[in-house]
C-alpha cells in the first residue's frame, strides 16, 4: 500500500482519522472543500496543507511555508520553528496565521491552496507570542487572539486579543490580555476565534497537551469579559488529552471538531469529534459519564461527501525528486542535497554531522504504530567513507546504513542519543534547538554488495527492528530491536541520509515501500 486511506466500518469512521504528527491542526470549509494545516517546527517545507471532502479522508496537496527568512534555519533548530498555525478563508484567499516563537507572528496567502504560498508578512515582531489566529469581524475590523510561551517571555496560561491593521495585518495596538487561566485553566493555549449569534468564541486547550481539556469562552464583546467552560475532556475515555483543534460546519448543517491527541513516540494524531450547539454553548463528542461534559468518541457515521484517495507515505522518487510526505531538517537546499537522477533519489554525500545535527536529513512522520517499511540502498556512485541510510529519530534514535569501506561495504545499525551539553557557558537541554547527539555503532556485517534492500519493522511496542534482504531474497535481521522515542515536540521521524565520503559522491535511495 503507497497510501493510508482512514478505516472505515459499517459507515462509521474510526478514531484517529488521521494516525499521524499532524501537531496542532486548524482547519476551514470553503464549499464542499475541507482544508488543515497544521504545525511543523524545523521541518521543512513546512506547515502542510490537507484536502478533504467528507473529514475523515485525507489528501497532502502542498505546504504554506518553502523556508523561513532567518539564518538560523540553515541548521536544524528542534523545538523551533513553525508553531501552532490557524488558517482562515476570507473575502476569496486563503490565510496561514504562523508563530515563529522566537521571531514573532507571521502570515502567507494563497489563493489556492495548494499554493503557491506568499513571502511571509510580520504581523508582530516579538519573542513568545504564539498561536495566532485572526477573526474579520462584521464592522471590517479585524482582530487576533494569541497566546504565550513561558520558555521566550516568561508568561504563560493568558490568551490576549490584540487589533490589526485591515490592510497590512499588522498589530496596531496589542490589545488586553482577555482570559488568565492560572488558577482554573492552566496551560491556556492555542486559541481559535469565531462568532456566532452575536456571540464571540475562544476556543481553547487547557491542562496541557498530554491530559489536558477542550476549554471556549465567550463574550458580547470581543475584549470581553469572557465566560470560559470545559466542553470536552477524557473523562471515561481511553482518549488522552482530547483539545486544540478546529471547529468546522458541513454543507448540512452539522457541526464537527479536528482535535489533536498526544500519542507520545506518534506524535499528535487527529481525531474527528461530532459537535452540536445548546443555549449558544459547543458540545464536543459524547456524554458518557454524567457530568455534563463531551467525551470523545471511537468511532461515529461518516460525514456526507466523497473520499480522497488518502495519504501518500511509500515512494518510487519519480524523476528523483521526493513526495510531498517528505520534509528536510532545516531551510531546504535540493539544489546542493539532490542530483538528477530518474530512478531514485540521488543524495549529494559530503556531510559528518550526527544524524541529529543533519540538515540534509529527509524525514516524514511515522504513519503508523505498526508498519514494516523495505528500501533499497547503493553506493554504486560513492568512494571510500560514504553511507547512506534509514533511520527513525527522536531523543533516542537508531539507523541502519550501507557502509563503503576502502575494500568493499559493510551494513550496520547504530543508535543515538540526543545529551545535555554546555555551549558557550550556557546549558543546552536535551529539548533545545541546538542540543547534540552522541552516535555508537552497535553492528556491523561486511556485505559482497554496494546496494541492498534493508528492511525496518516497527512495532506498538515503541521499537524497531532492523534487517536486510539476503542474495538468496530472504530476510534476515540485524542485531536486535531498538527504541523509539519522540523528537523535540514531535513523535519520531522516518528518514533517510546519505553522509561520509566527498561531496562528489552520490548515495541512492529507490523504491521506499510502507506496508501496514
Amino acid at each position: 500500500m503507497d497510501k493510508f486511506v482512514t478505516s472505515v466500518k459499517n459507515g462509521m469512521y474510526q478514531n484517529p482519522v488521521l494516525p499521524m504528527d499532524f501537531s496542532d491542526p486548524d482547519a476551514v470549509r470553503v464549499g464542499d472543500d475541507y482544508y488543515l494545516i497544521s504545525s511543523s517546527f524545523t521541518y521543512l517545507p513546512g506547515v502542510p496543507v490537507l484536502h478533504s471532502r467528507d473529514l475523515v479522508h485525507w489528501e497532502r496537496i502542498g505546504n504554506c511555508v518553502e523556508h523561513l527568512p532567518f539564518d538560523r534555519y540553515a541548521e536544524p533548530a528542534h523545538g523551533c520553528g513553525t508553531w501552532a498555525p490557524a488558517l482562515r478563508y476570507h473575502a476569496g484567499k486563503f490565510y496561514a496565521f504562523i508563530p515563529l516563537p522566537d521571531e514573532g507572528i507571521f502570515y502567507t496567502t494563497a489563493t489556492n491552496p495548494a499554493g503557491p504560498w506568499s513571502e511571509l508578512h510580520c504581523v508582530k515582531s516579538a519573542s513568545g507570542w504564539i498561536d495566532p489566529c485572526p477573526l474579520w469581524d462584521d464592522d471590517g475590523s479585524v482582530y487576533m487572539a494569541h497566546a504565550y510561551a513561558k520558555s521566550r517571555c516568561g508568561i504563560k496560561h493568558r490568551i490576549q486579543v490584540s487589533k490589526l491593521d485591515p490592510e497590512t495585518l499588522e498589530v496596531i495596538d496589542d490589545g488586553p490580555v482577555v482570559f488568565d487561566g492560572t488558577l482554573t485553566q492552566p496551560t491556556a493555549e492555542g486559541p481559535k476565534m469565531y462568532k456566532r449569534n452575536g456571540w464571540y468564541y475562544i476556543f481553547i486547550p487547557a491542562g496541557g497537551v498530554e491530559f489536558g481539556w477542550q476549554t471556549v469562552l465567550r463574550s458580547r464583546n470581543v475584549f470581553g469579559p469572557y465566560e470560559d467552560r470545559i466542553v470536552m475532556h477524557q473523562g471515561s475515555a481511553d482518549i488522552n488529552g482530547p483539545h486544540q483543534g478546529a471547529w468546522v460546519d458541513d454543507p448540512q448543517g452539522n457541526d464537527w471538531f479536528l482535535h489533536f491527541q498526544d500519542r507520545f513516540e506518534l506524535g499528535r494524531v487527529v481525531h474527528l469529534q461530532p459537535m452540536c450547539w445548546h443555549n449558544d454553548w459547543p458540545f464536543i463528542g459524547l456524554e458518557q459519564n454524567g457530568d455534563g461534559i463531551g467525551e470523545p468518541v471511537n468511532e461515529w457515521d461518516c460525514p456526507a461527501g466523497e473520499a480522497v484517495d488518502g495519504l501518500a507515505v511509500s515512494d518510487t522518487f519519480p524523476g528523483g525528486v521526493p513526495g510531498l510526505q517528505w520534509q528536510w531538517q532545516a531551510n531546504p537546499q535540493p539544489e546542493k542535497w539532490l542530483r538528477t537522477g530518474a530512478d531514485g533519489l540521488h543524495l549529494t554525500c559530503g556531510s559528518d554531522k550526527t544524524i541529529w545535527r543533519m540538515p540534509n536529513l529527509l524525514s516524514q512522520m511515522l504513519p503508523a504504530a505498526d508498519f514494516t517499511a523495505e528500501v533499497r540502498l547503493s553506493l554504486a556512485d560513492a568512494g571510500a567513507g560514504a553511507k547512506v541510510g534509514v533511520a527513525i529519530e527522536g531523543h533516542t534514535y537508531s539507523a541502519i546504513e550501507l557502509c563503503r569501506e576502502a575494500d568493499g561495504c559493510t551494513l550496520r545499525v547504530l543508535r543515538g542519543d540526543v545529551k545535555e551539553t554546555v555551549q558557550r557557558g550556557q546549558v543546552v537541554p536535551v529539548s533545545g534547538a541546538l542540543s547534540e547527539a552522541e552516535e555508537v555503532v552497535l553492528i556491523e556485517k561486511t556485505v559482497d554488495t554496494n546496494e541492498i534492500t534493508v528492511t525496518i519493522k516497527v512495532t506498538d511496542a515503541k521499537q524497531v527492528q532492523y534487517g536486510f534482504v539476503t542474495p538468496a531474497g530472504e530476510a534476515a535481521d540485524l542485531g536486535g530491536a531498538q527504541p523509539i522515542t519522540r523528537a523535540t515536540w514531535t513523535g519520531a521521524r522516518l528518514g533517510v541520509y546519505a553522509r561520509g565520503g566527498a561531496a562528489a559522491d552520490a548515495a541512492k535511495v529507490a523504491n521506499f515501500e510502507v506496508k501496514f
